[in-house]
């Protein structure tokens, strides 16, 4: 019985099946390329197609980080794909207009410059839904709209392409393993520890609990909501440094186009609930992974791209499906009913017992 016990609280926890999922998807690719799983030590660095993955979806997991938080306080993000754009845009249009395009400070100074400016826009999503009491859908719709026509503003609507070996290091850079993924997890541990040791967790929870009760219980509802967009905006510029880095240049057009999307999907791939309170941190990360390896199994797999979100469309919606709570009661009663049915050798009026919580039952068992 007690061993049971961790085994429940790990399936309510909702990481089951994001995590079978990942398996699954693992397994799909090693049989179909048995060198999938394989990793190389090289010149100090660590190669492989898992590291691949980990290093193509760091900006995604950064992204779903932040939106994570601004959802359990019952809000959502649409800008973030924009805010990837204009921080990517404005980091190469100083250094690209610097006097040494190629020096370390007009690297520091340009990727400053973006996250202050990421910084700033996530204090207006903040403001028009916290101070102003603006539906979040549509208050960072607005961004959404406006923050790439800003980028292409910035860029002038050219790909600007840059060559600073500092710069470079965000997104292709090495330390073992991709700086990407080092930064990725930086960020991981450091909310992990905030939200869940300190009572700023707790607080995210009430607020999207009940924003009102909230309020009239003392909470700084209006900060926390406004903090929350704050960093989901930081996120997206870290983010958007490591995609326009891993190809030296910005494209205002395309860079974390639908990105938004992806981080959605990965929160609610992890568990967290779309109508706010409790969340999951390990489950949004994970989720992440999910995307990211099943854009790589898309392409391990030779599935034709006009077809390719519909796969990833299938995946999803059967992760999801699994994680409903009517769905996972359903398939909990159809075992139990399993469970409960008499033993096919067994013979009338034998009898059949069962340990319950409150004793056993014993019941006699007759010819149907």
């Amino acid at each position: 019985m007690t061993s049971a016990r961790p085994l429940d609280r790990f399936r309510s926890s909702g990481l089951l099946w994001p995590l079978v999922a990942i398996v699954a998807l693992l397994a799909a690719n090693a049989i179909v390329r048995p060198s999938f799983l394989a990793l190389r030590f090289q010149d100090g660095h660590l190669y492989g197609s898992l590291v691949d993955i980990l290093k193509n979806g760091a900006p995604t997991m950064l992204i779903a980080l932040g939106m994570c938080l601004v959802i359990a306080t019952r809000g959502i993000d649409l800008s973030v794909g924009a805010v990837v754009a204009i921080s990517g845009a404005v980091t190469c249009s100083y250094i690209a207009a610097a006097p040494d395009p190629t020096s370390a400070r007009a690297a520091l100074v340009g990727m400053g410059m973006a996250l202050a400016l990421c910084a700033v826009l996530g204090l207006w999503n903040g403001f028009l839904v916290a101070a102003l009491g603006i539906q979040p859908i549509i208050a960072t719709l607005v961004l959404m709209t406006a923050g790439r026509g800003i980028a292409m503003l910035i860029t002038d609507g050219q790909i600007i392409t840059v060559r600073n070996p500092v710069f470079r290091t965000v997104g292709a850079g090495f330390l073992v393993l991709p700086v990407s993924i080092l930064i990725a997890i930086a960020v991981f541990v450091l909310v992990a520890v905030v939200t869940r040791r300190t009572a700023l967790g707790l607080l995210i929870e009430s607020v999207g609990i009940n924003p009102e009760a909230s309020r009239l219980a003392g909470l700084r509802a209006r900060t926390i909501r406004w903090t929350v967009y704050v960093f989901a905006a930081i996120c997206a510029g870290v983010a958007g440094l490591m995609i326009s880095s891993n190809v030296s240049a910005a494209d205002a057009n395309n860079a974390g186009l639908w990105i938004e999307m992806d981080a959605i999907l990965a929160v609610v791939i992890g568990g967290t609930s779309l109508a706010g309170g409790r969340y999951s941190l390990t489950g949004t990360l994970l989720g992440a992974l999910i995307i990211q390896t099943l854009t790589t199994t898309v392409y391990s797999m030779g599935i034709a791209p006009e077809i390719t979100l519909v796969f990833k469309a299938v995946v999803v919606i059967a992760v999801c499906l699994l994680q409903a709570p009517k769905v996972r009661a359903a398939l909990g009663r159809r075992t139990r009913r399993r469970s409960a049915q008499p033993a096919p050798d067994a013979e009338p009026g034998a009898e059949r017992s069962e340990q319950t919580p409150t004793g056993p039952i014993v019941e006699k068992v007759t010819q149907p």
